[in-house]
């Protein structure tokens, strides 16, 4: 009897199909207990961002995409994630302004650039030029703005430039 079995030209399609299955109800399982772990992680990881930029922070409010920034009461700034397309791939960026659209910081939340080069777009030396500059100034200064490039990387320090100058004038455009 097992050997009809095993001989039936069937038998390798069904008992691939059942393993299938199996492993996509054991996937399903997996990240239905996990999503909600994943989220709170991601949750938390935005708001120590928000109080890295904003330390004054009492509050926030999530509206279309902006972090509306509030101190005791008062709106005092704005966040938002802008993503560029670096030379390893994404970069994701979460930009605070303050009341008057000037850059209060920048942080750099996710990028897969070159180790030693390109991941050298986290570093403070890159990041801070941008605090204190309005829309008109982000650009690198070999294209006439405030920012230096970071060395053997201009592809990478060029699209956290782009990404954040383009969203930024999205926002404010927005805001106002």
């Amino acid at each position: 009897m097992r050997n009809k079995i095993l001989s039936n030209k069937a038998y390798p399609v069904v008992f691939l199909a059942v393993i299938v299955i199996v492993s996509v109800i054991l996937l399903m399982v997996v990240n239905s207990i996990t999503l909600p772990i994943v989220k709170n992680t991601q949750v938390e990881e935005i708001k120590n961002t928000l109080r890295s930029i904003f330390p004054e922070m009492s509050q926030y409010e999530l509206e279309d995409e902006v972090y509306i920034i509030y101190q005791d009461g008062e709106k005092t700034g704005y966040a938002f994630i802008a993503s560029g397309s670096g030379y390893s791939g994404d970069i994701d960026i979460m930009i605070g302004l303050d009341s008057d659209f000037g850059i209060k910081d920048i942080s750099i939340l996710s990028q897969t650039e070159t180790p030693g080069l390109g991941s050298m777009i986290t570093e403070s030396s890159f990041t801070d030029q941008f605090k204190g500059l309005s829309a008109s100034d982000i650009a690198l200064k070999v294209d006439g703005g405030k920012i230096d490039a970071v060395t053997g990387a201009t592809i990478s320090s060029r699209a956290v430039v782009n990404a954040v100058k383009e969203k930024m004038v999205e926002i404010i455009d927005s805001l106002e």
